[in-house]
Parts: structure tokens; sequence; C-alpha cells
């Protein structure tokens, strides 16, 4: 029973604590070719789809704290690969955080820089 009202504090806590964002209007994202060593940045606009070698990576959307926007930012991808069913990653991927929620992919490394605000 104290476990379960534990959990409830912490829960109601997480939301109380959340904090408020904006959307940005794309992200700039960057790829490293584990092969080469190279690194590419791509400005992606949200809704659109950005290509690297065999994947396709479509930014849902970019978020980033309200008022800040050099801030944390945090977006919503979905990568996949030509020639291979499925995805490679879908999720949320944040700035100052990408082994929180990492893309696993033999070839390349994707991380989020930042979001685009004009």
């Amino acid at each position: 029973m104290k476990y379960a009202l534990g959990l409830i504090c912490v829960m109601c806590a997480s939301a109380a604590s959340a904090e408020a964002t904006s959307n940005g209007q794309g992200a700039v994202l960057r790829a490293l070719d584990k092969t080469s060593g190279t690194t590419i940045e791509l400005s992606v606009p949200n809704g659109e789809v950005a290509a690297i070698g065999l994947l396709k990576i479509a930014l849902n959307e970019c978020r980033y704290p309200e008022g800040n926007p050099a801030g944390d930012a945090y977006a919503a991808l979905e990568v996949s690969e030509i020639g291979r069913a499925g995805t490679v990653f879908s999720g949320w991927m944040i700035a100052s955080a990408p082994a929180l929620n990492p893309m696993e992919h033999q070839r390349y490394d994707i991380w989020v820089m930042r979001c685009i605000t004009s």
C-alpha cells in the first residue's frame, strides 16, 4: 500500500513539473556515417522526409521549452531503410540526451541538434 501511494505521488509530481513547450517549424539533425567518419547536418521541416544513404528520416514534430528556442529540443522521428521492412527507429529523441533513446543502425547514428524556429 505504501509503495502504491509513493508511486502515485511520484507520478503526480512528474505531471505537475512538466514544462510548457512550443513547436518549432522543423529540426536540425546531425547524422554520422560510421563507415567514413563524416557528419552531415540536415534541416528537416515538420512533416517532411530527408534522406541519407538508404535511410529516410521523417520528422513529425520538434518541440522546445516555451520562450527558450535555444533550449533543449525534442523531436518525434520515424526512420526507415529502403529495402528493409518496418522502421529502424520510431519515437522521440532529445537533444541533450541522445543516448536516452538512440537509433540502432549498423552504419548511421542520428542526433537532434535543435528546432528550427523561423
